[in-house]
């Protein structure tokens, strides 16, 4: 499905969807520390959404297992919650996507559990960074290119590895609508988005390699090399002149 200019009361819903998630996530942020388990995260945020009144995204969309998606180091995306400790200085990618009356909102953040490292708060400054520089290029007309195009010329200031497989996306009334919208590319090219259309911008940063595989639990994405690897998202409303995030915290 290609996403689809939303009306007044589609909008509506979508705020308050892309309220709650940033609550969810607000509240999450803190707890990812030394000696928890992303399962137990997991538990955290099913709990703490189901208090607001809404519903998770993720849960069942393709099979997926949980109700958000926590990569951990060299995990890109998509991880499944487990057993898995998180350990001093981590890098905790952590991807949650919020159901409300239909209307859909996804986002996405990273933090480093603990002690953290010069590299690893540039990684995580920088991948924000560039999502922010993509959202700042939106108004009615822009183009996927246009988007891309600003979220690597931030990305190459510190010559990251740019995840080309995965992307940004519609967004709305299903979790991944069409179109794509890749974190590289050329301005002026790719399909036009106008005012009144949701979209989620997710870069994915690496320390290394642009080269991803899917681990065997057919969920989990991984960078080849072994480099850790950062992912910030946000779901935006297209406006005539600008943006609305939806999804700000």
């Amino acid at each position: 499905m290609y996403t689809r200019v939303k009306t007044d009361a589609e909008i509506v819903n979508m705020r308050e969807s892309g309220r709650m998630l940033a609550a969810v996530l607000s509240y999450l942020e803190p707890k990812v520390v030394p000696g928890i388990t992303t399962l137990e995260l997991a538990d955290l945020a099913a709990k703490e959404l189901k208090s607001l009144g809404g519903e998770p995204a993720f849960l069942g969309y393709n099979g997926f297992p949980d109700v958000i998606c926590i990569s951990v180091n060299d995990e890109v995306v998509h991880g499944i919650p487990s057993k898995l400790v998180v350990n001093d200085s981590d890098l905790v990618s952590l991807d949650f996507g919020v159901n409300y009356r239909g209307m859909i909102t996804d986002s996405a953040l990273t933090v480093v559990a603990g002690t953290s490292k010069p590299k690893l708060d540039e990684l995580v400054r920088y991948t924000e960074r560039s999502m922010l520089a993509g959202i700042d290029v939106l108004k009615d007309g822009v183009r996927t290119g246009d988007i891309g195009a600003a979220v690597e010329a931030v990305l190459n200031l510190k010559k990251y590895g740019i995840v080309r497989d995965l992307v940004g996306h519609g967004v709305g009334h299903h979790v991944h609508e069409d179109p794509n919208i890749p974190n590289y590319g050329r301005a002026g090219s790719g399909p036009s988005l106008k005012a009144g259309m949701t979209i989620a911008i997710e870069p994915m940063a690496t320390l290394g390699t642009e080269k991803v595989y899917v681990e065997d639990d057919g969920w989990t994405i991984l960078t080849t090399d072994g480099s850790w690897a950062a992912h910030f998202e946000h779901t935006v409303l297209i406006t005539e002149d600008g943006a609305e995030i939806l999804t700000q915290r």
